[in-house]
């Protein structure tokens, strides 16, 4: 299995460096084959090559099977026009590796639920996975541009049939494996757009008649993540309103830098956390590395097909939980013993390997 890592900008390459000890330790531990190669994108890459996404970089990550990445942006790249700046390196990335279908779960986490913005009695139980279409909408239709005379500016909101066929057929595939519910997402009571991907998602789920179906409009899903977040399983949506809600569920869980993240669908696989590079925290070893963590439990599962791996790495991630270690995001109190990035990242690493020796025990009984 060969990993391009990409550790990017800000705390990205503090949370990619244990995430990566974690993959090599678990890969290890569980005799698979693995060759890793770090590359920059973004301001980093902008400093040394002139580009965020420069061609040696884009090359490796089309001849990997998985890209892991820390985060990418900073506020020193400002002054720079929108198409130059650190975030298009990241654009750019996607479209290279042409996965269409981003994965975000949000679950509860029974040693963090206080730490939750909601009520325990609310959020107790919470475990939904967002299915984000990642290459259509407003990110990347056409036309798009502001006027000569900067008077006015306009993007366009595009999807085909076969874009919305194709993660649909993700999101229901998920479900399965799941609890059988999938919730569409649209504005279908305004735009053409959502029209489309309503009449589109319900054809495909004729597909799936072991699968739950119902569609809500984007500001109803909303609503309904915070008032009453366990009616969800499976949530699929379109780019914009996916990149909304993702935010929105991840917030639920008490912090950003909890959550990982998948893309699938294309020729190469891309992991990393949803937080972004959080400039003020980087140099610091205060990140919270978990995001990134559990980002290789879903490269484990997702694309070395090794479900036994991943699950190492999060029942290590709960266990480190569970015992009171916690940076200083999710600290619940001043007075609890705050870990540091390289400290957490660490106890995750030497847990994982013990629960994947295990787990070898038991099976070669």
């Amino acid at each position: 299995m060969k990993i391009t890592i990409l550790p990017g900008d800000g705390i990205g390459p503090e949370v990619c460096r244990q995430a990566a000890n974690v993959l090599v330790e678990v890969a290890g531990a569980f005799d698979i084959p693995l060759e890793t190669e770090e590359h920059l994108i973004g301001g980093a890459a902008i400093d040394s090559a002139g580009s965020p996404f420069p061609a040696e970089t884009a090359q490796a990550c089309r001849n990997c099977d998985a890209v892991l990445l820390g985060a990418v942006g900073s506020p020193a790249f400002d002054h720079l026009l929108p198409n130059e700046r650190p975030e298009i390196g990241l654009l750019k990335l996607r479209q290279a590796l042409g996965g269409f279908a981003n994965l975000r779960p949000a679950t509860a986490v029974p040693a963090l639920i206080d730490s939750s913005p909601l009520r325990r009695e609310i959020f107790e139980g919470t475990d939904l996975l967002i299915v984000r279409e990642l290459l259509g909408g407003l990110y990347f239709g056409t036309p798009r541009g502001i006027s000569d005379d900067s008077s006015e500016a306009y993007n366009t909101m595009r999807y085909s049939v076969a874009e919305v066929e194709r993660v649909a057929h993700v999101a229901f595939q998920s479900a399965r494996k799941r609890r059988k519910k999938l919730t569409s997402v649209d504005k279908a009571n305004v735009l053409e757009t959502s029209r489309l991907w309503r009449e589109t998602v319900t054809k495909v789920g004729a597909s799936y008649p072991d699968i739950e179906l119902d569609h809500l409009f984007v500001d109803a899903c909303a609503m309904h993540l915070v008032t009453d977040p366990t009616r969800f399983d499976v949530v699929l949506t379109e780019n914009l309103f996916g990149d909304v809600l993702s935010d929105e569920a991840a917030v639920l869980t008490g912090s950003l830098g909890m959550l990982p993240s998948a893309t699938i669908g294309g020729a190469v696989d891309l992991y990393e956390p949803i937080h972004g590079s959080a400039p003020e925290l980087a140099g610091r070893n205060i990140a919270n590395p978990l995001g990134a963590i559990a980002s290789v439990a879903m490269l484990f599962r997702y694309t070395a097909g090794n479900e036994t791996a991943a699950a190492a790495i999060e029942d290590a991630i709960k266990w480190v939980l569970d015992k009171g270690h916690r940076t200083e995001d999710i600290a619940e109190n001043r007075s609890m013993p705050v870990a540091s990035t390289s400290e957490m990242g660490a106890m995750v690493a030497a847990r994982a390997v013990e629960f994947a020796n295990v787990k070898n025990a038991y099976h070669a009984v």
